[in-house]
C-alpha cells in the first residue's frame, strides 16, 4: 500500500513538472517528462510493484536466484573445459587454432596481373632522418 502511494505521488509530481514545461513552450521536453511520469502509475496499475516487493522480500525467490546462478556457473565452466579440450586436440594434431591456409592468404591476381611481379619499393637511407618523409612526398609527386 505504501509503495503504491509513493509511486502515485511520483507520477503526479512528474505530470506537474510536465505541465510547467509545456507552459514554457517546450512541448517536446514536456511530452518526454509526461511519458516518464506515467511509468510508475502504470506499474502500480499492472500489479508489477506488488510482485516486485513480494519477490524482493521472499527467501524462496532469493534461493531461486541462487539456483539460477549456480546453473549458469556450471554451464560456463563446462563450456570453458570443452573449449580447452578442443584446443588440446588441435595442438596434438598439429593444427594451429585460427590459422589460415597458405593458399587462402595469398593475394588474388586479376586477369591482367597473372605472372606480374610487384614493383620493388625504394628504401630510404638509414642515416637520413627525413628519408621516409621524402619517400612519401615523392610517392605523391610533391
Amino acid at each position: 500500500m505504501l509503495a503504491e502511494t509513493i509511486f502515485s505521488a511520483v507520477s503526479v509530481a512528474g505530470l506537474g513538472i510536465a505541465a510547467i514545461t509545456a507552459y514554457r513552450k517546450r512541448f517536446l521536453a514536456a511530452t518526454r517528462i509526461a511519458a516518464y511520469a506515467l511509468v510508475p502509475i502504470g506499474l502500480v496499475m499492472t500489479g508489477a510493484v506488488e510482485w516486485a516487493f513480494d519477490t524482493a522480500f521472499s527467501p524462496t525467490a532469493w534461493a531461486g536466484f541462487g539456483v539460477l546462478g549456480a546453473a549458469w556457473a556450471l554451464f560456463m565452466t563446462s563450456r570453458a573445459v570443452e573449449r580447452r579440450r578442443a584446443g588440446r586436440k588441435q595442438a596434438e594434431r598439429g593444427e594451429v587454432p585460427g590459422a589460415v591456409a597458405p593458399a587462402a592468404s595469398a593475394p588474388s591476381l586479376g586477369a591482367g596481373q597473372r605472372g606480374a611481379t610487384p614493383k620493388p619499393q625504394a628504401k630510404p637511407a638509414a642515416g637520413d632522418d627525413f628519408s621516409d618523409i621524402e619517400a612519401i612526398l615523392k610517392k605523391h609527386g610533391i
